[in-house]
């Protein structure tokens, strides 16, 4: 296996470059410094090198802080290509869970007001705030125990998204300004399968497991007072994260659509070749379409679907959340969504590349987008500001909200980090690390976990992921986005 640690050069405000070579199209750019990225021995610098191969890529394949190995992209990877210019769409440039997000919700409650939650309510059959809502929102690795739906509501939702959530009494339609690209992808429910359907059936409103969550905050720190208050939040205000996405039905969405690119190609040497399409890929895992061809539309109206339904189903998890602090506290808490970006996504987007127009298909896997205040894409209330980003830190750790530029689009195709980034895979965590320890310590600390699995506990526990502090301080010093606000975890509710 190549060394890819020694073709890094220095590039400028905490940026490393790798320089194309042997058959990548394009250079590309780690959001890194020294001492960051020698703390990953897996393949993603691999991975991110082998993305800038691929056919139709421009610009430069991009890993922001948090990346690591995934399947044949890098989790945090960033690359578009030109779809007038037969650029290709690739499932694993998205990711398995489609549209995985995150929804930040301010809570109309202050850190003064945390003692009721964190204490049982008196009156028989009563109990604190995180075991009723850990009651109300489904985690864990079934695929059930959500609400039901009918078949007809399930195909609302694929076409309409939070729309249709919202129409459904699953959330508020003043919500719908709140979300990246208002919480709609437009889409056919047809563009997805039947197994997929019935996989997302009696899933919505569930959270899954890994390193999905439901988090009750608190801000302890704000960084921007301007982009703070345009976003509704201020020091000890409490606030709700959740990140979940299109569970099941988008899980299967990419299997069925990976399979059946991967099909597509022959080994040769070297590496892998579809006669159809004539095109080659560094790594299997890579499959991908022309654009345009009637396996890319396919792919791309399915995902858009899946993208749907994953913004529904954060609507009916934010719904719940609704519902159980007003069981919890005797009234209506208010409860407002700040803004809703997606992680795993693919976009037809208008970007300049070196100094020309081009329409492009942005894949961000495990990467937010990060628009500038000046988008027509955001609503008024940013203008000036940027786009709130949200990144999840991990469950003993603190979350950021960050901001896009104040003006234009940053380098890396109006695109940022997206969490802190896991140090250890799932299986080294689970071999190293003491599931009840971590829960204890956690507790010495103030924070309440309830979770489904010590197994959880282990994979999810800090030392499995990288330092969030370091991740946001490189994001900020390549000028992709700024810090916003630092949230505390309280109560978190795990799979």
């Amino acid at each position: 296996m190549e060394d890819w640690k020694r073709f890094l050069e220095d590039d400028e405000g905490s940026v490393k470059r790798i320089k194309k070579r042997g058959r990548m199209l394009v250079d590309a750019l780690i959001v890194a410094d020294d001492g960051h990225i020698g703390k990953s021995d897996d393949r993603s610098l691999e991975q991110l090198a082998n993305t800038a191969s691929l056919p139709g890529i421009v610009g430069e394949a991009w890993g922001m802080a948090d990346f690591h190995q995934g399947y044949g992209f890098p989790i945090g990877g960033v690359v578009a290509t030109d779809v007038d210019e037969e650029g290709v769409i690739s499932p694993g440039g998205v990711g398995f869970d489609i549209n995985c997000g995150v929804r930040l919700c301010s809570v109309g409650l202050s850190i003064d007001d945390i003692g009721p939650l964190m204490r049982k309510k008196s009156g028989s059959g009563s109990k604190e705030f995180g075991n009723r809502l850990k009651g109300r929102v489904p985690s864990g690795e079934t695929g059930k125990g959500g609400l039901r739906l009918s078949q007809l509501e399930l195909e609302e939702i694929l076409v309409e998204g939070a729309k249709a959530a919202a129409d459904l009494g699953l959330g508020h339609h003043d919500d719908l300004n709140c979300l990246e690209m208002n919480g709609q992808l437009e889409s056919e429910a047809g563009s997805v399968s039947e197994i997929a359907k019935r996989r997302g059936v009696a899933a919505l409103g569930s959270i899954g497991r890994g390193n999905h969550f439901l988090e009750i905050q608190v801000i302890d720190e704000v960084f921007d007072e301007d982009a703070a208050k345009s976003f509704g939040l201020e020091e000890d205000q409490l606030t709700a994260m959740i990140h979940t996405g299109s569970r099941g039905l988008g899980y299967q969405v990419c299997s069925e659509h990976v399979k059946s690119f991967e099909g597509k190609y022959k080994r040769t040497d070297g590496g892998w070749h579809a006669e159809e399409w004539d095109i080659g890929i560094e790594d299997i895992q890579l499959a991908s379409a022309p654009f345009f061809s009637r396996d890319g539309q396919s792919y791309f109206e399915a995902m858009k679907a899946a993208g749907n339904y994953a913004f529904a189903n954060r609507s009916a998890v934010t719904q719940q959340l609704r519902n159980a602090l007003k069981d919890h506290m005797g009234y209506e808490v208010d409860l407002e969504v700040v803004y809703d970006v997606c992680h795993n996504i693919a976009r037809i987007e208008e970007h300049e590349v070196h100094g020309s127009s081009c329409t492009c298909c942005v894949h961000r896997k495990g990467a937010t987008r990060a628009f500038g205040g000046d988008s027509p894409d955001l609503s008024g209330r940013f203008e000036g500001i940027g786009q709130p980003v949200l990144v999840p830190g991990d469950m003993g750790t603190s979350s950021y909200v960050l901001a896009g530029p104040k003006r234009g689009t940053n380098r890396a195709f109006g695109s940022s980090c997206h969490g802190a980034g896991r140090s250890l895979s799932r299986g080294d965590a689970r071999r190293n690390i003491d599931g009840n320890a971590v829960k204890k310590e956690l507790a010495e600390k103030g924070i309440a976990i309830y979770e489904t699995s010590e197994r959880c506990l282990s994979e999810e526990a800090p030392e499995a992921y990288k330092d969030i502090d370091e991740v946001i301080r490189l994001t900020g010093e390549a000028g992709l986005a700024r810090p916003v606000a630092r949230l505390r975890p309280l109560i978190v509710i795990k799979g």
